[in-house]
């Protein structure tokens, strides 16, 4: 199906909670880092449902279990049930049961949430690559997961055996800054077996498939902080999207952004939800929102007015993406983030 390419960011003349009926938010970076709360981010939701927004927690990682991730959310003062969290181990978990017997064991390489979810599909997790598996699964597995486990793995896929990946993101952001993630140690077993795992999460399309199946969401809005995930998945699934720059894109990787990583909007964070977002309007050779305009000269991008930083970014994101078209934006584009102080 061809899609048209994004030029611009959107403008909504409404709340985007009003415009859209469920947010699938992503949480490490857009809710919460390092197990505390983002600023805004608990007062943001609590008005957001208050208004009728159902709210869905959708993150590739595995480790912990759709209860844990509802007590951690409630513990910060976000009301949340197990039913509301969707992780990428219930994902990865529907793909193997479909491949595989009911009641195959799986060899499990992550943590508790992985075990969980295979449960939940009739599938028995096992520790040894001696166990017979008929698949092996592996999911961000915390920063205790032993080395010892990828060698299992390892043993297993070069015996053939079927390989799954919960997701595949390089980096996880933390309470001290951005850690290893579960894509790294994906990359272990891959140079040790030469094998490709069949991949599960966002942005890939049986993480959708599985966060709507459960939320029942018909017009939702993906939340993120991440292109390659949150925005990538979200334009897979041919959905609407807001970036939030609370996690780990920053201006520079926004406007070098190709089509199927630039969102629909662009906001600071949660509070992005309760607002209507700002037209970015065409203006001779520019672009201008609020009192920006940006203009792509042969070199760089160029930005002139003043006001909000926000707004500039959003302009900037425009002459960015319609100079690069279906590529990615090479024009230098770091003075003009540095007036924005982005």
């Amino acid at each position: 199906m061809s899609r048209s390419v994004r030029t611009r960011p959107e403008g909504s003349g409404q709340a985007l909670s009003k415009a859209y009926d469920t947010a699938l938010l992503d949480l490490d970076g857009v809710v919460y880092a390092g197990g505390q709360a983002i600023a805004y981010a608990v007062e943001s939701l609590a008005t957001t449902r208050a208004g009728g927004m159902h709210l869905a927690y959708v993150t590739n990682n595995a480790l912990r279990t759709p209860d844990a991730v509802a007590g951690h959310l409630t513990e910060l003062g976000i009301p949340t049930e197990a039913g509301d969290v969707i992780t990428s181990a219930q994902a990865v978990a529907r793909l193997i049961s479909e491949q595989v017997p009911a009641g195959s064991r799986v060899l499990v390489i992550g943590g508790k949430g992985l075990r969980v979810a295979l449960r939940e599909r009739g599938l028995e997790p096992v520790e040894s690559a001696d166990d017979e598996p008929a698949a092996v699964v592996q999911g961000y597995g915390g920063p205790d997961l032993t080395w010892g486990r990828f060698a299992e793995a390892s043993y297993a896929v070069a015996r053939g055996v079927p390989w799954f990946a919960s997701n595949t993101d390089l980096t996880i952001p933390s309470g001290r800054g951005i850690a290893p993630g579960n894509g790294a140690a994906v990359e272990v077993v891959r140079i040790a077996t030469g094998a490709e795992p069949q991949v599960a999460g966002k942005p890939l399309p049986p993480m959708h498939r599985e966060t709507i199946l459960r939320t029942g969401a018909e017009r939702p809005l993906v939340v993120g902080d991440r292109l390659d995930t949150d925005i990538e998945g979200a334009f897979n699934g041919e959905v609407d999207s807001l970036l939030v720059l609370t996690g780990v894109t920053d201006g520079a990787q926004l406007l070098a952004a190709p089509p199927q990583h630039r969102p629909t909007y662009v906001d600071a964070d949660l509070r992005g939800l309760l607002t209507g977002q700002p037209e970015v309007e065409e203006e001779g050779q520019g672009f201008r929102c609020g009192g920006w305009t940006a203009t792509a000269g042969a070199e760089s991008l160029e930005l002139t007015g003043d006001g909000e930083a926000l707004d500039g970014l959003r302009a900037l994101c425009a002459a960015a993406w319609t100079a690069a078209g279906d590529g990615s934006c090479t024009l230098d584009g770091g003075k003009a983030l540095a007036r924005l102080g982005l």
